[in-house]
C-alpha cells in the first residue's frame, strides 16, 4: 500500500510545486512594482496602492482563492477561469502585496548617505539603485523574503477550497479507505521541501554576507 500511497501524493504535490513556482515568478517582481507604486511622491499613485495592500494584507488568502474564482461569474456573467490559473492570481496577488512590504522596508532601511555618494560620484538615481542599492537590499530582505517563501509552501494546501488537487487532498482521500497515516505522510513532503528552500536561503546569506551592516 505504500507505493500507491507515495504515487498519489506526489501527484498531489507536483500541483503543488506548480502553484509555488508560478506564485514565486509573478508575485516577486509584481512587488517590487507595487512597492514603487506605495513609494510614489505622487499621491493618486501612492494612496490606492497603499489602500489595495493594506485589503489585500488585511483579508484571508482563502476569502480572495473564493473571490477570483467565483466573483466574475456571479458578478459580471463572465466565464469562470480555470480553478488552476484562479489560484496562481490569487496566490500571485497575495504574496505580492506581502513582498511589497518587505522590499519596501529594506529600501528604506538603505542610508540616505548611499544615495549621496551617487549624486555625488554623477550616477543616476537608477544606476544608483541598481549598482549601489540593491544589493544591500537584497542581503537586508532576504530572511523575511525566505519566511515568506517558506510559509507559501503550507499556503498552498489552501488551493483546494476552489477543488484544486494539492497533496493534503490527496492524503485526505485515505481516509475514506480506513487509512490515517498517509495524511501524516504528507507532512513529510513539505518538511523535506521547506528544509531544501532552507539550505538554499542560509547558502544565499552567506554569499551575501560581505555586506556588513
Amino acid at each position: 500500500m505504500f507505493l500507491p500511497v507515495t504515487l498519489a501524493l506526489l501527484a498531489g504535490f507536483w500541483q503543488t510545486i506548480q502553484v509555488f513556482v508560478l506564485t514565486l515568478l509573478f508575485s516577486l517582481p509584481l512587488g517590487l512594482v507595487v512597492c514603487f507604486g506605495a513609494m510614489s511622491p505622487f499621491a493618486p499613485v501612492r494612496l490606492p496602492v497603499r489602500w489595495f495592500v493594506w485589503v489585500i494584507r488585511g483579508t484571508p488568502l482563502m476569502l480572495q482563492l473564493m473571490i477570483i474564482f467565483y466573483g466574475p461569474g456571479l458578478l459580471f456573467g463572465l466565464p469562470a477561469m480555470s480553478r488552476f490559473w484562479a489560484t496562481v492570481l490569487a496566490f500571485s496577488v497575495n504574496y505580492a502585496c506581502y513582498f511589497s512590504e518587505i522590499y519596501r522596508g529594506g529600501i528604506a532601511s538603505i542610508p540616505a548617505g548611499q544615495y549621496e555618494a551617487g549624486q555625488v560620484l554623477g550616477m543616476t538615481r537608477s544606476q544608483i539603485f541598481f549598482r549601489v542599492v540593491l544589493l544591500q537590499v537584497i542581503k537586508r530582505i532576504l530572511p523575511p523574503v525566505s519566511n515568506e517563501v517558506i510559509t507559501l509552501v503550507k499556503d498552498t494546501s489552501l488551493a483546494r477550497v476552489i477543488g484544486i488537487y494539492e497533496i493534503i487532498w490527496a492524503g485526505e482521500s485515505f481516509i475514506k479507505k480506513g487509512l490515517i497515516w498517509p495524511l501524516f505522510y504528507t507532512g513529510v513532503f513539505y518538511l523535506i521541501f521547506s528544509g531544501l528552500l532552507t539550505v538554499f536561503f542560509n547558502r544565499m546569506e552567506e554569499k551575501l554576507s560581505y555586506f556588513k551592516g
